[in-house]
């Protein structure tokens, strides 16, 4: 019997014969998915590797050659394995042949359902906007390094090449209101792939930059088992909170739970698609790994104690300066393309809500053909072009009112990693094997997501602390210094 066709803003009811519907749509009545694991793997890379990979050397310095490490790989185990339950989830009530859930609240909803979807719904989109702001002050900051590198070379590296961001912010968000017309994810696997590159090409430099360093002659600059030393390089309260901060940082920077359902609605129904997601999560997770692990490690080798908090934008180098400048422009690349794999799913969210709202309005719902010169007919819908352009806008407006947004960024994570990398899995898992209460099995899970929780806390306190400390120093629209 032919699937039942449901209409939005991206599917339009239509007779077809059987056969055509075998041929053209999934068992749900979409429009068949193309995703593999390749495209899986690119969504994930570009998902986790963000700019962030840079300030692992810093993160390393304040925990220690013994504590750094083991956090990474601590995190990594502990990713991966929450994604591999969550892959499950996907289809309720079985992994393989059960009914499909398009986004993270309608798998919530599934298996656990009442107050606890409502729940995960702050947590997720709360995080998703978060983030794209700081994609935002991120991209710029990169942009800014480009220039201000120039300007070292040229006038020396004493010289003070004060750059405002502001401009670069434009320019980042004209460039994302260009790119949110893309209607799904499902059109984006182009993107996350030219991301995916961009994020292994500037972890190299910045990697094989660290290894110039630490080889050179005459190098000798200060590490310990412990990190930085208490009473020399920081103060006793400085190393708590500063340890808290990296340990946050770790975390937040494998989560990628947010987006993970969506990126596995993409995938083609041959083979399951939990199967070649965890094989994605593996290969994604063990990738980052490696990178974090190389850049963490050989940049604290490189610049000891007094790692910079990004060595590529915060001038840890000076020069080769066109590697440098190389090198920032892949991070903004990268960033224009993580920002569309975070804000895709909501703009999904609301455009579905919109449409099941307003399911007779012709704005909301008509799609208008355009010929597009060398790209061929593009279907434009009227509400799809006016919503995401205004929050492209608004997320800038927001980045430049408030450029020390990415340490609210740090309390945005510390606030849904626990909920959506942790917690809802495991439960979800719990529900859907129904394992018995007080077993081991389930003993277990609860105490991994306790710790998490301890862990998640520890972060937000390390993040509101950093935020304090930003805003004594807070002046509207200054530049770079």
């Amino acid at each position: 019997m032919a699937p039942e066709f449901q209409k939005n803003t991206m599917y339009v009811s239509t007779e077809l014969e059987s056969g055509d519907v075998q041929k053209n749509f999934d068992d749900d009545g979409r429009e068949k998915r193309t995703g593999t694991l390749l495209t899986a793997s690119a969504h994930i890379i570009t998902a986790v590797i963000g700019s962030g990979v840079l300030s692992l050397a810093w993160a390393i310095a304040q925990l220690g050659w013994v504590a750094g490490p083991a956090v990474l790989f601590a995190f990594s185990f502990i990713t991966y394995f929450t994604s591999t339950l969550l892959a499950d989830c996907y289809r309720s009530p079985g992994p393989i042949s059960g009914k499909r859930n398009y986004t993270y609240m309608d798998v919530v909803r599934s298996h656990l359902g009442g107050v606890k979807v409502t729940l995960c719904g702050l947590a997720q989109y709360a995080n998703l906007v978060g983030v794209t702001i700081g994609y935002t002050i991120t991209a710029s900051i990169s942009m800014v390094a480009v220039k201000r590198s120039n300007c070292f070379h040229k006038h020396g590296h004493e010289a003070s090449c004060s750059i405002s961001s502001y401009p670069y912010m434009i320019i980042f968000a004209v460039i994302q209101i260009v790119l949110s017309q893309i209607p799904n994810f499902h059109k984006l696997s182009w993107l996350s792939i030219l991301a995916a590159v961009m994020s292994f090409t500037y972890a190299s430099i910045g990697l094989g930059l660290s290894i110039a360093k630490a080889a050179g002659v005459g190098h000798h600059v200060k590490t310990s088992l412990t990190g930085t030393t208490v009473g020399v390089d920081v103060s006793g309260s400085e190393k708590i909170w500063k340890s808290f901060q990296a340990i946050g940082d770790i975390a937040f920077a494998y989560a990628y739970s947010t987006v993970l359902i969506e990126i596995q609605d993409t995938l083609r129904s041959q083979p399951p698609e939990s199967k070649v997601m965890k094989r994605a999560s593996l290969a994604g997770v063990s990738t980052t790994t490696l990178f974090y692990i190389l850049c963490g490690t050989i940049g604290y080798a490189a610049f000891g104690n007094d790692a910079p908090g990004n060595f590529l934008t915060g001038f840890g180098f000076y020069e080769p300066f066109w590697l440098i400048d190389f090198a920032n422009v892949c991070i903004a690349v990268h960033l224009v393309g993580a920002y569309q794999v975070f804000c895709q799913p909501l703009y999904g969210f609301v455009e579905a809500r919109c449409n099941e709202r307003w399911s007779d309005s012709k704005f909301i719902t008509s799609e208008y053909a355009v010929q597009v010169p060398c790209c061929g007919v593009y279907n434009v819908n009227l509400f799809r072009l006016v919503w995401r352009t205004a929050y492209v806008v608004v997320t800038a407006v927001i980045a430049m009112i408030f450029p020390f947004f990415n340490d609210f960024l740090g309390l945005i994570g510390a606030a849904s990693f626990y909920p959506l990398t942790v917690y809802f899995p495991i439960e979800m898992h719990i529900a859907q094997r129904k394992i018995p209460k007080y077993s081991f099995t389930w003993v277990w899970l609860k105490i991994l997501s306790w710790t998490c929780l301890v862990v998640s806390l520890v972060a937000a306190a390390g993040s509101i602390q950093g935020l304090v400390t930003s805003l004594k120093h807070y002046k509207p629209f200054s530049t770079q210094q």
